[in-house]
């Protein structure tokens, strides 16, 4: 694992970033946020193909990378999607495994993910290929040599951390993003919206998930 390491405080069982000072998934329900803003943003799991690549900043829990696990197992592919996401502060497996037992439904998968999580950020679960990019994303996104179908922009609040919203960071998203290919975002900030605009996505805002009252979504020409 890196060297930076996330500083995980607790809100009763949910972890908020000491960091950032922001929690790492929604206070209502963690897995309905995941399925609303990163799956139906992205229209998945009906775009979903053997080879499809999701992309993904900001691993945190990897809650996100659960849920899409089940997705893809429901979907019932003849091959794996692939999963890359990138971070910058990885959570001790400890840490994931207490922030992930609120979630019973995803436990299989879950103590699957924590186990390979202690081995290292290259692995396989069912019906997905993982791997997950240590570092700053400002550094290692550039030198990414794929580009995904879906986005899934996870990153901690824009106002709390500016820097995985940059504009210039959307300029490399979009960069290594296949054509037709998709974003989404629960945040509705003006500056992601201009950030993604600018950087060649059609932008929209849509209705967003529990109190959040709108979200982003981006699709690349």
């Amino acid at each position: 694992m890196a060297n930076q390491q996330a500083d995980v405080i607790w809100r009763g069982a949910v972890p908020i970033s000491a960091r950032f000072d922001d929690p790492y998934y929604s206070l209502d329900d963690g897995v309905a946020e995941t399925g609303h803003v990163f799956l139906g943003g992205n229209d998945l799991p009906a775009r979903l193909v053997p080879g499809f690549h999701i992309a993904e900043l900001g691993f945190g829990t990897g809650l996100n990378l659960l849920v899409t696990v089940q997705a893809v197992c429901a979907a019932g592919l003849a091959g794996p999607v692939r999963f890359t996401s990138f971070e910058a502060y990885p959570m001790t497996a400890e840490d994931m495994d207490t922030a992930l037992a609120g979630f019973p439904e995803l436990a299989e998968d879950a103590a699957r993910l924590v186990a390979a999580w202690r081995g290292g950020a290259r692995f396989t679960l069912p019906g997905v290929e993982v791997e997950v990019i240590l570092g700053d994303a400002n550094d290692t996104l550039p030198a990414w040599g794929a580009r995904a179908d879906a986005w899934y922009l996870d990153g901690f609040a824009p106002a709390r951390n500016p820097g995985l919203w940059s504009p210039d960071l959307m300029i490399e998203v979009a960069r290594h993003t296949a054509p037709g290919g998709t974003a989404a975002t629960y945040s509705a900030a003006g500056d992601v919206r201009r950030g993604l605009q600018a950087a060649g996505f059609d932008v929209a805002r849509v209705p967003g998930f529990g109190r959040k009252r709108h979200m982003t979504v981006a699709r690349l020409p």
